[in-house]
C-alpha cells in the first residue's frame, strides 16, 4: 500500500484492511462514475460516451504523477515498485480478447464486479463467463504455454524504451491525454445519442 509497507510501519493485517477499504472506494467511485452500466461502458467503442476514457486516463495520470512525487520527495522508491514483466505476443493476444469481451459483454473484470455489487444480473453472468474461461486457460495451458512465454521482454516501461525520463514521459502523456480528450468530445458530438445517454 504505497510507500507504508516498505517503511513497515503498519502490520500485514492493517495493509490488508487499507488495502480492502481502498477496493471499496474504489468500486464505490466506479459506481458514482456510471461505470455499473454496460451502455456506458460500451459506448466508448461506438463514440457516443467516452467517460470511460477520460476517466481512466485522468486517473491514469493522477497515480503517475502522485508516484513521480513520492519519489521526489523521498516516500517511495520507483526502482523497487514492481513492474509487471512484458511478454508482445501474451499483451496482444490477451488484448484483442480482453477488448473483444468489453465490446461484447459491455464489462471489463472491474466494472462488471462493480454492476454485480448493485445487483445487475448481466454482470453477474459475465463474471460467470470469465471464470469459466479463466478455468478453461488453465486447465488447458500446457497447450498455450510456449505461446504465452514467447517474445519476453522483461520489467520494462515505456519511459525506458523511449530513452527519456519518467518526468518527461509524464508530461508527453499529459499532452496525449489533452488530444484525446479533445478527441473524445468531438466523436460525442458526433455520435450522439439522446436515447441511450438518458437512460444510463
Amino acid at each position: 500500500m504505497g510507500p507504508l509497507v516498505p517503511l513497515q510501519n503498519i502490520s500485514n493485517e492493517l495493509n490488508l484492511l487499507i488495502a480492502f477499504v481502498i477496493g471499496l472506494g474504489f468500486g464505490i467511485a466506479l459506481e458514482q462514475a456510471g461505470f455499473s452500466s454496460s451502455r456506458k461502458l460500451a459506448g466508448m467503442f461506438y463514440g457516443y460516451d467516452t467517460t470511460v476514457l477520460k476517466v481512466f486516463f485522468t486517473a491514469a495520470i493522477t497515480a503517475m504523477l502522485g508516484l513521480i512525487f513520492l519519489n521526489f520527495v523521498g516516500l517511495i522508491d520507483l526502482d523497487i515498485v514492481y513492474v509487471n514483466e512484458y511478454y508482445v505476443y501474451s499483451a496482444i493476444i490477451g488484448g484483442i480478447i480482453m477488448g473483444a469481451g468489453f465490446i461484447i459483454g459491455g464489462f471489463c473484470p472491474g466494472t462488471s464486479f462493480t454492476a454485480a455489487a448493485i445487483g445487475k444480473i448481466d454482470a453477474m453472468w459475465f463474471i460467470l463467463g470469465s471464470m469459466i474461461g479463466i478455468f478453461i486457460f488453465g486447465e488447458t495451458f500446457v497447450f498455450w504455454k510456449d505461446l504465452y512465454m514467447s517474445g519476453y521482454k522483461g520489467a520494462i516501461k515505456i519511459s525506458d524504451v523511449l530513452g527519456i525520463r519518467d518526468g518527461y514521459f509524464a508530461l508527453l502523456l499529459i499532452l496525449v491525454a489533452t488530444l484525446m480528450f479533445w478527441v473524445a468530445e468531438m466523436a460525442e458530438k458526433k455520435f450522439k445519442r439522446e436515447d441511450i445517454t438518458k437512460e444510463i
